[in-house]
C-alpha cells in the first residue's frame, strides 16, 4: 500500500498573490508575479488567486498578459466581489471584468454577517442574499468554475447562524464549486472554528468545502487545522503567512503539519521536498526579510546548540527532533557556541574529515580556541562562513591565497553618492596589486576594492556578492570605545553565508568579515586551499 493511500486529499488555494500583498512592506510588481506563476508549477496544482481584475491598473495589466503570452490559466483565480446593492450581475462593472480576465476559476466574497450587511453594505438581508444568489449563479452560466469566500463566516454565525448559513445555501444553490468559510477577523478560537465548520457539514454535507483563516489571534494555522478535522477540503492561506495586520494562515506550516503529522495527502513527496526553498524564494520576490523561526522551513528549526542535546541527537535524530528535516527541505544544523561540546565540533569537523575521531586532540583545540573567540564577543551562530573557515584552518586544508599587505579608507560627505575612498595593496603569489576603489560607504569601497583587486586571480568573486551588514555593540556602556561585532551575509546564486568580524574598530571589524567572506568563497568555490 503506498503511503499516501487511504489519505484524505486536500487542496490548496494560495492566496499569496493577492492577501499576501496587503501585507505591510509586501509588494510584487507584474514581473514578480509572473516569476511566481512560473516557479509555482514546482509545487504541484495548487490553485493560485493572481489578483482583483479592475481593482488596480497592475492586476489588469498582470491578467492581460497571462493571456498575451498564452500561460495555462488552468488553477489560476481571479478575485472579487459579488455584484453591488440593487445592480444586476449583468450591468456589474466588477463581475464582468472577472469574465474578462481569462481565468477559468473566480473566486467572489460576499457578506455572511448580518452586521456588515447592515452597517457595511447597508442594505437588508434578503438583498444580501440576492447579491450571492445571483452573482455567483451568473459566473456559473459564463462557464467558471466559482469558488464563494464567505466574509467573516464565523462571526456571522456566533451572532445570527441562521443567516450565516443562508448566505452558504445561496452560493451552493446557485452553483459554486466550493464555499469557504473566512475568519475575516482573524478572532476566534478553535472551539469557534470548528462548531461553524461543523453545522455547514451536517447542513448541507458538501462534497468540498474551503477555511480561510488571519492571525489575528496567532491562530490560523491551529484553526485551519481544526477545520480540516472537521470535514473542510481546501485549505486557504499565504506563503510564509505574509497578509494584512498580523497575516494570514501560513502554508509553509500548514501544508507540512498536515501531511507530515496528519492523515491527509496536500502535495506530492516531490513538491513535499521543495517547500523550504519555495518559501524562501517568495520572501525574496517580496523583499520580505525571512523568519528564520518559522517552523518547518526556517534555519532555526532544526538548529542544535546544547552539548547535550547535540550528544543525544548523533546518536538518534529522534531525541530532539520532531521529523527529518529532508522532507520538507530542510537541515539540520549543529551550532558552534560557548555552550557546545565535542559532540558540537565533531559534526562540523566531519564536513571536512569525515573520519575524524571525537578523541582527536584537534576536536579539542578547535573548541577550545571557539570558546575562547566567543569569549572575546565572536558568536559563530550566523558565522558559519567564518566557522568553517576557521575550522579548515585547525585541520590544515586551508593555504591563505593571497595576503593584504596594506589598506587604506577614508571618507568625504562632500563628494556626493560615491562619498568613500579605499585603497588596498594585496599580494597573490609572488604578484601584487595597488588597487582604489570608490563606493557608498568605506566597507562598500572596501569590499569593491578587495574584489578588484583579486578577481583577475578568483573569476568566483564576481559572482558573489555582499547581500547583509549588520553591526552590534557589545558593551554600550563604553560609548565610541565599545567592541563592535560586524556580520557580513555573502551571496552566490542561492547559497548565503556569514562571516564575522570584531573590534573596538568598526573598520577593523568590517574588514576583518569581509577578508573571511572573501577567503571562505575562494576556498569553496576555486577548489580548496590554495
Amino acid at each position: 500500500m503506498g503511503r499516501d493511500e487511504g489519505k484524505r486529499k486536500i487542496t490548496v488555494y494560495d492566496t499569496t498573490l493577492r492577501d499576501g500583498a496587503q501585507g505591510e512592506g509586501i509588494h510584487f510588481s507584474t514581473q514578480d508575479k509572473l516569476s511566481y506563476v512560473e516557479r509555482i508549477k514546482e509545487m504541484g496544482s495548487l490553485y493560485v488567486e493572481a489578483g482583483w481584475p479592475g481593482a488596480n491598473p497592475k492586476d489588469d495589466n498582470f491578467f492581460q498578459l497571462l493571456k498575451e503570452q498564452n500561460i495555462p490559466m488552468t488553477h489560476i483565480a481571479a478575485f472579487g466581489s459579488t455584484c453591488k446593492v440593487n445592480e444586476s450581475p449583468e450591468n456589474s462593472e466588477i463581475l464582468l471584468k472577472l469574465v474578462a480576465s481569462g481565468a477559468q476559476t473566480i473566486t467572489i466574497f460576499g457578506k455572511a454577517w448580518d452586521l456588515h450587511v447592515r452597517d457595511v453594505l447597508r442594505t437588508n438581508l434578503a438583498e444580501n442574499l440576492r447579491l450571492i444568489r445571483e452573482s455567483v449563479s451568473f459566473l456559473v452560466q459564463q462557464g467558471h468554475e466559482v469558488f464563494f469566500d464567505a466574509e467573516h463566516f464565523f462571526d456571522g454565525f456566533k451572532e445570527n447562524p441562521d443567516y450565516a448559513l443562508k448566505c452558504i445555501k445561496m452560493a451552493l444553490e446557485a452553483g459554486a464549486a466550493i464555499s469557504i468559510l473566512c475568519d475575516t477577523n482573524g478572532g476566534c478560537l478553535p472551539a469557534d472554528i470548528a462548531r461553524g465548520v461543523e453545522a455547514v457539514m451536517q447542513e448541507f454535507a458538501p462534497r468540498e468545502l474551503g477555511i480561510h483563516v488571519h492571525n489575528d489571534s496567532g491562530l490560523a494555522v491551529a484553526n485551519s487545522l481544526v477545520a480540516v478535522e472537521a470535514g473542510v477540503t481546501q485549505i486557504q492561506g499565504t506563503w510564509n503567512g505574509f497578509g494584512e495586520r498580523c497575516g494570514n494562515a501560513n502554508l509553509s506550516t500548514l501544508i507540512p503539519l498536515l501531511q507530515v503529522k496528519g492523515n491527509y495527502t496536500v502535495l506530492s513527496e516531490s513538491a513535499l521536498h521543495k517547500i523550504t526553498p519555495f518559501s524562501r524564494f517568495v520572501a525574496e520576490l517580496s523583499n520580505a526579510p525571512f523568519d528564520e523561526k518559522q517552523p518547518y522551513v526556517g534555519r532555526s528549526a532544526f538548529a542544535h546548540k546544547a552539548g547535550m542535546h547535540v550528544d543525544a541527537i548523533l546518536k538518534n535524530h529522534r531525541t530532539f527532533e520532531h521529523m527529518d528535516p529532508l522532507d520538507v527541505g530542510n537541515e539540520r544544523r549543529i551550532l558552534i557556541s560557548d555552550q557546545a561540546g565535542k559532540a558540537n565540533i565533531l559534526e562540523r569537523l566531519r564536513r571536512f574529515a569525515p573520519d575524524i575521531l571525537k578523541e582527536d586532540p584537534l576536536v579539542e583545540k578547535a573548541m577550545l580556541e571557539i570558546k575562547d573567540m566567543e569569549n572575546h564577543g565572536f558568536q559563530f551562530e550566523a558565522a558559519e562562513g567564518s566557522l568553517d573557515l576557521l575550522l579548515v584552518r585547525i585541520l590544515g586544508r586551508f593555504s591563505t591565497p593571497f595576503e593584504v599587505l596594506d589598506y587604506h579608507v577614508w571618507s568625504d560627505p562632500l563628494r556626493g553618492e560615491l562619498d568613500s575612498v579605499a585603497v588596498v595593496k594585496v599580494k597573490v603569489g609572488e604578484q601584487t596589486v595597488h588597487i582604489a576603489s570608490e563606493g557608498n560607504g568605506p566597507v562598500n569601497a572596501l569590499d569593491t576594492a578587495l574584489r578588484q583587486a583579486l578577481a583577475s586571480f578568483f573569476p568566483i568573486l564576481e559572482k558573489s556578492e555582499l547581500v547583509n551588514y549588520k553591526v552590534r555593540v557589545l558593551d554600550g556602556s563604553r560609548g565610541t570605545e565599545a567592541i563592535v561585532r560586524v556580520i557580513i551575509d555573502t551571496r552566490l546564486g542561492r547559497e548565503v553565508w556569514g562571516t564575522i568580524g570584531v573590534s573596538n574598530n568598526i573598520l577593523k571589524a568590517s574588514a576583518q568579515a569581509l577578508l573571511d567572506a572573501i577567503n571562505w568563497t575562494i576556498w569553496k568555490f576555486e577548489g580548496g586551499a590554495c
